[in-house]
This record gives structure tokens, C-alpha cells and sequence, in this order.
């Protein structure tokens, strides 16, 4: 009798000590890069104990990816809303942050459209709002909608506009192929393929916007505040809009050396930053380079990207 209680005995002190690390492991998402270009191509890497997952149910917790950029193949943890202070960054009344990490100012012209990068296997446009107070000689502007092209596809996500704000109601709108998806009630989409997909990653005006192989980009809509409109002297008609606009952040996958747009062109091999060092806000031109006619359109002069070329190809890869 006393050598089976002991024999129970080791089985369930093993069982406690095997148990939660078999749990831990099934807890633990792994990441995969899908870059061709990068040395960690399509392996799969487990997520640290301090990030274990890539869609954490808390929308504070940061979340587990790969950086496929990097020299070294691991996966590291982020926070999964976009930061108007990293690489890839354009906020505000736009600022843009290049791959180099120097901040520049893209000021365009309201109403109009202009590409923030044109690859041979991807376009993305940018729709500017603005505003021009009385005595002011050119337009404050904000981006309120994004266009991506990509192979035979076509997706937007925009900023509806809003008379007052109200964190609690969500302003964010997607299409894929000219059909809306993605309701304020729904929390998440995949394309019938599976290599588009959106979360949202909070109640209300946030999400995470992923081309599988390509892009993925961090959105927030958010309105100018009154402390903006005093600080920068705006002059906005708070009564009639409180001009609701999209933070984004991009992270791209697979960008090659002819990439161009307002942003991209920081991406390329050959980049010489013109933006003036030591300027408190370095403005770049190029408004007559990178205008296009609509939100999906890839007519700029400095455009590469081609519908034809993508066809059916899988994002031309």
C-alpha cells in the first residue's frame, strides 16, 4: 500500500510540473514572416513569455510579431496601436517619420489625393481634408482615408466625418472591392483567400490592417481638439466639423528598390534625405510628383505601380 501512494504520488508531482508547461506552449502563439526578401522567410518562431500572443484579448497588452527586417530571426513584442513617434509613422497635420527615422512635413492640398508609396506591387493613396482660415495662404490638411492596390484588389479604410467626437462611436469605414465590410459591430474580417485581414483592436476608431506578404498598417481615428486648434492656431469650425482623421503607421514586407510616394521614396537603397537638418519642421515638395486623380488611382507622375503587370499574380511575388 505504501509503495503505491508513493508511486501516486511522483505520477502527480510529475503531472504538476509537465501539466503547465504542455498549457504554456498551447498558450503560446508562434509567428511566421511571410517576406521573401528576409533571411527569416516563412520560419516559425515562438512568441516570448512577455508577448505570448499576437491578438491579445486586452487592447493595452502589447502583441507578439516578427521583424522581418531584422538581421536577427526572433519575435519581439510591440504595441499593436500605432505610434506617431516610429519609422513609418504619418500623423497629425500630416507628419511623416521615414525609414531613416528623420521627421518631414507633407502639407499636399485638401479635396486631393496623392501617393504615400507606389511599388511594382503596391500603391497606396492618401485622401487629405484641410483647412484654410481666413488670411492663410495655404491649407492646414490631415489624411482621412487611405486606397491600397494590390495585385487585382482594392481596399480602403476612411475617416467618416463628425460633427463632435465621442470616443464611444466608431468612425472607422473599410471596403474590399467597392463592398463595405467590417461593421462597428464586427471585430474582425479576412478576404475569401485569407490574405487580407482586419481586426479592430479596441471598442471603437482603432485596427490593424494587414496584406499578407506586403503591408500591415496601424490606423486610429481621432478629431482635432480644441487644445490643437489653440496651439496651432487652426481656426476650426467646431460647430460644423471637428475634421475626424486617420494616425497611421505602416510596416512594410516587401517593398524593392523602385519604390516611390511621398513616404516610400525614403525606402529606397539610394535615399538622400533633402529635408533640412536642423529645421524645426522640415517640409517636402513633390505635390505635382505624387498627385493622383482618385483615391485608387496610379497615375502620379513618380507612380510605378501597375494593374496590368499585377493581374491575377499572387501580389506579384
Amino acid at each position: 500500500m505504501m509503495k503505491f501512494l508513493s508511486l501516486l504520488m511522483i505520477v502527480v508531482i510529475c503531472a504538476c510540473i509537465v501539466l503547465p508547461q504542455i498549457s504554456a506552449q498551447k498558450l503560446q502563439d508562434k509567428v511566421t514572416c511571410p517576406s521573401r526578401k528576409s533571411r527569416c522567410f516563412l520560419r516559425s518562431i515562438s512568441c516570448p513569455k512577455q508577448c505570448p500572443f499576437t491578438t491579445p484579448k486586452d487592447p493595452k497588452a502589447k502583441s507578439c510579431y516578427i521583424n522581418c527586417n531584422s538581421p536577427i530571426c526572433k519575435a519581439e513584442c510591440r504595441h499593436r496601436k500605432p505610434s506617431c513617434k516610429g519609422i513609418g509613422a504619418a500623423c497629425y497635420d500630416p507628419r511623416f517619420i521615414g525609414a531613416d527615422g528623420v521627421v518631414f512635413y507633407f502639407h499636399g492640398k485638401r479635396d486631393e489625393h496623392f501617393a504615400l508609396v507606389s511599388d511594382t506591387n503596391l500603391q497606396i493613396n492618401a485622401r487629405f481634408i484641410g483647412h484654410r482660415p481666413a488670411g492663410r495662404a495655404h491649407d492646414y490638411t490631415w489624411i482621412q482615408a487611405l486606397g491600397l492596390l494590390f495585385g487585382p484588389h482594392k481596399f480602403s479604410v476612411e475617416a467618416t466625418k463628425a460633427s463632435t467626437w465621442d470616443n464611444e462611436i466608431d468612425h472607422l469605414k473599410f471596403s474590399f472591392n467597392g463592398t463595405e465590410i467590417l461593421d462597428s459591430a464586427t471585430s474582425s474580417w479576412k478576404s475569401p483567400d485569407g490574405d487580407v485581414m482586419v481586426e479592430r483592436i479596441s471598442s471603437a476608431n482603432s485596427a490593424v490592417i494587414t496584406v499578407y506578404g506586403l503591408v500591415e498598417i496601424g490606423v486610429n481615428v481621432v478629431p482635432i481638439t480644441k487644445e490643437d486648434d489653440r496651439v496651432h492656431n487652426y481656426q476650426i469650425p467646431f460647430d460644423i466639423d471637428c475634421f475626424a482623421h486617420l494616425e497611421v503607421q505602416f510596416r512594410f514586407l516587401d517593398l524593392s528598390a523602385d519604390v516611390d510616394g511621398v513616404l516610400g521614396r525614403t525606402y529606397r537603397p539610394d535615399y538622400e534625405n533633402r529635408a533640412g537638418l536642423g529645421v524645426a519642421m522640415p517640409v517636402v515638395g513633390g505635390y505635382d510628383k505624387y498627385k493622383t486623380t482618385s483615391l485608387f488611382a496610379n497615375d502620379c507622375k513618380k507612380c510605378v505601380f501597375s494593374s496590368m503587370k499585377n493581374g491575377d499574380n499572387k501580389w506579384s511575388m
